[in-house]
């Protein structure tokens, strides 16, 4: 059986690079219905995961949870693509394929600037992608060691990598769920950082040139919720509004969500470089829609920038290899920043999106009415002057469907009951609620695109993500609330 698994690996690996590399981007039309149009989509078939997102000399990599060969997911490998804004995106060659340890699973990729590893020099210093090799053969066969991590190497600005020929550099002590590596350079004590998703936890490894690993703690076995596996954690530092430095732990869980199925939660706290210590045990949530997860966040953003920035994938484990798109599957959120604020209820990670996007914007138009025409399927609504009243905000179309976003005097609500297709799956149909929590409401943007809805209130307090697919693009956006300014930014595609 191994011999005829290798066989397969080897097969696949060269048919699919060979695809790969006669398939260019100029050639698709990037034009399906429901495909995004300032959303990032692979070119053809599966997605999941955002993997290796990291900056260097002025590109944003973005690798990803692929399967070349069709729309639902199954071997993985390793799409990428690279950008100079995280918006207008080049698409590359498959950076990383199955072999003979198996898939190639979640992970992070960071560059190893003092060349700890010895795989590059001082003046090239290695760019080095650190996942989870997932033995299928092993899994089969009931073994609990068959996930291990390993790593690859990449000298030409991840064009191409070379897999390290030690792996696996981590081995798996006998745990089924032992995966999604994110790793950090950890300054003050002159190391990495590994956070792994092991089963409903995290552990913490340390290690001096990312090959030699060692346990250091766990976090997680009595926080946070456990309805489901934990995975693709992220661990790093920001500033409060006040200047304090606290530390923050992403971990997604599946299933578990707030709204059923897959969701990211996050916990802040302090980390002394070995120990992660949470400030209280309440379980919050980075997106309280149903449509954001695996999230992590860029290594190696220049301090000059100094920003920490998110990007999600943008479905629900629940329908995800079901949802009405066929020559392509999922989208990423749109880029956010994240940041820290310090409230009388705890600390509350707030995300909003990027400057950037700004690039993609045409002329707003204002409204003096409740009602205005849609002329296009991707834009930008925005509402002031909300001033805390309860309202309806309600997208529809000739067919009688409609998106309604709610505002209560307590509760942010996205009801997509009545979206449009809803048949591919029970519980798509859905009504979705996030508590205010004590938050004044005075702005609210809806991010639209063909087949997705953005909620962010007060710029990133409560965010809410939901995917939609309208049998026909919505014509009419209402208010149902006076005095409120309604205003409509078209925003051009990334793909012409």
């Amino acid at each position: 059986m191994k011999v005829t698994y290798l066989l397969i690996i080897l097969f696949l690996a060269t048919a699919c690079q060979k695809r790969n590399e006669s398939a260019t981007p100029s050639l698709m039309k990037y034009d399906e219905k429901f495909r995004p149009q300032y959303h990032f989509t692979p070119p053809t078939q599966w997605m999941n995961d955002p993997n290796g997102m990291v900056f260097y000399e002025g590109e944003y990599h973005l690798f990803y949870q692929h399967y070349p060969d069709s729309n639902v997911w199954g071997p993985m490998h390793w799409g990428h693509a690279v950008s100079e804004d995280m918006v207008n995106w080049e698409h590359l060659p498959i950076a990383l394929y199955p072999d003979t340890l198996g898939y190639i699973f979640s992970g992070s990729a960071v560059i190893d600037w003092k060349n700890t590893s010895g795989l590059g020099t001082a003046d090239n210093p290695p760019m080095v992608a650190i996942y989870t090799y997932h033995d299928p053969v092993g899994a089969e066969a009931g073994r609990n060691d068959f996930q291990t991590q390993g790593i690859a190497f990449s000298l030409d600005k991840g064009r191409s990598w070379t897999k390290y020929e030690g792996n696996p550099v981590l081995a798996n002590p006998g745990i089924i769920d032992f995966r999604d590596p994110k790793v950090s350079w950890d300054e003050a004590n002159e190391r990495w950082i590994m956070i792994l998703a092991v089963l409903d936890h995290v552990n913490i490894y340390t290690s001096p040139d990312l090959i030699r690993w060692e346990f250091q703690s766990e976090f997680g076995h009595s926080i946070g919720g456990h309805g489901g596996v934990w995975e693709c954690p992220d661990l790093f530092s920001l500033m409060d509004q006040y200047g304090d430095e606290k530390w923050v732990i992403l971990l997604s869980i599946n299933p578990g969500g707030p709204q059923g199925g897959s969701a990211t939660q996050y916990f802040v706290g302090d980390f002394d470089g070995t120990v992660f210590t949470p400030a209280d045990s309440v379980t919050r949530w980075i997106d309280y829609g149903a449509d954001n997860y695996a999230g992590v966040t860029w290594a190696d953003i220049p301090e000059i920038d100094g920003r920490r920035l998110f990007l999600g994938w943008m479905s629900n484990w629940q329908y995800a290899n079901v949802v009405p798109t066929y020559e392509w599957r999922s989208a990423m959120t749109i880029p956010r920043e994240l940041s820290l604020q310090k409230s009388e209820t705890g600390y509350l990670l707030q995300s909003k999106s990027v400057p950037e996007l700004e690039t993609l914007m045409g002329e707003a138009i204002v409204s003096h009415e409740s009602t205005m025409d849609l002329s296009t399927e991707s834009y930008l609504v925005e509402l002031t002057n909300v001033k805390g009243q309860s309202l309806d905000i309600t997208f529809s179309n000739e067919q009688g469907e409609r998106l309604v976003v709610k505002l209560t005097a307590d509760r942010l609500v996205i009801d997509r009951t009545k979206s449009g297709d809803t048949s591919f799956s029970e519980d798509f149909a859905a009504i979705h609620e996030a508590p205010l929590d004590g938050v004044s409401v005075s702005d609210i943007q809806i991010y639209m695109d063909r087949s997705s809805a953005e909620v962010f209130v007060n710029y990133g307090a409560i965010v809410m993500t939901d995917l939609i697919f309208p049998t026909t693009p919505y014509t009419k956006v209402s208010v149902s609330a006076s005095e409120v300014k309604l205003s409509l930014t078209p925003m051009a595609s990334i793909w012409r």
